[in-house]
């Protein structure tokens, strides 16, 4: 399953709504008592009007199976289309923007940047915005140069 759940999150990373992340509860036992998780590998959702635990998943656990769920359930994988401009809020299109006249070393260093902050705790909708971002300066460039 790790596969299809790594292939999941790189699909979801630019997508504005949401965020596919994974715990390990050898390492995270507090995190995963607190949210009830027993057996392994155990998948959460959550949405606004779902228990704060989160919902069990329950359903299959290939590629399909969980991209399916997610975009008929969670949200979508799209985000801010940077070669169109089509799906970009105007904060994406001023980053856009900013970044189209930079060059590759300027664009790796903004990414690193940002892949750091997106390892930490934050707010959710600074969580959003640094995917966001990350979203697009992956378009800027090819995938191997970054």
């Amino acid at each position: 399953m790790k596969p299809a759940w790594d292939t999941l999150s790189s699909e979801f990373e630019a997508s504005k709504d949401v965020v596919v992340g994974d715990v390990d509860c050898t390492v995270e036992k507090d995190l995963c008592q607190e949210y009830g998780v027993q057996g392994y590998p155990t998948i959460k959702y959550f949405k606004a009007d779902t228990d704060p635990k989160g919902d069990s998943y329950s359903g299959g656990r290939d590629l399909d199976a969980l991209r399916t769920f997610t975009e008929e359930n969670l949200g979508s994988s799209a985000g801010c289309d940077a070669a169109t401009g089509e799906a970009c809020d105007e904060r994406e299109t001023k980053f856009l923007e900013a970044m189209k006249g930079k060059d590759a070393d300027a664009i790796q260093k903004q990414f690193d940047r940002l892949k750091g902050m997106a390892s930490k705790k934050m707010a959710p909708e600074l969580a959003k915005w640094v995917r966001a971002r990350i979203g697009i300066l992956k378009q800027l460039v090819s995938q191997d140069e970054l």
